[in-house]
């Protein structure tokens, strides 16, 4: 079993997770910083002061009205918070377009696959760049 799991660990497709899986997780506190302290205040002081991550709605007023979010986790009084909702759709927005850009110009860098075929001039058909006839209808390639 440990010999299974060493030959496991030993492929390149779980290397590959692993480090995909730590740079993943490096990148998106690089994004949480990005969206709590450079994106989401400006948008907020658009917005006349509004800090969406301490936006929210009392649900059980019999405990009191709070007036911050932390003094109603303190007293234990239900609420919807539904300003961390908002910053963690930015942040996930942000996240999403971040990688599609990253794997767009990724994409863009790998070289085309070189085509080792040619078409028959007689029906069309693939066949090997060195090849003399075609396996297809036989016709000779050299003429």
């Amino acid at each position: 079993m440990l010999t299974e799991f060493r030959a496991f660990i030993a492929r390149g497709n779980v290397i590959d997770l692993a480090v995909a899986v730590v740079i993943g997780a490096a990148f998106g506190r690089v994004v949480t910083a990005f969206v709590e302290g450079v994106l989401m205040p400006p948008i907020g002081l658009l917005l006349g002061g509004a800090d969406f991550s301490s936006l929210f709605v009392i649900l059980d007023y019999s405990k009191g009205a709070p007036l911050s979010l932390v003094q109603a986790k303190e007293a234990g009084i239900p609420v919807l918070a539904y300003g961390a909702f908002i910053n963690e759709i930015v942040h996930f927005l942000i996240v999403g377009f971040a990688v599609f850009l990253l794997v767009r110009q990724a994409n863009r860098f790998r070289a085309p696959i070189a085509v080792a075929t040619k078409a028959c001039p007689w029906c069309l058909t693939a066949i090997p760049f060195g090849a003399t006839r075609c396996a297809a209808c036989c016709a000779d390639l050299n003429t």
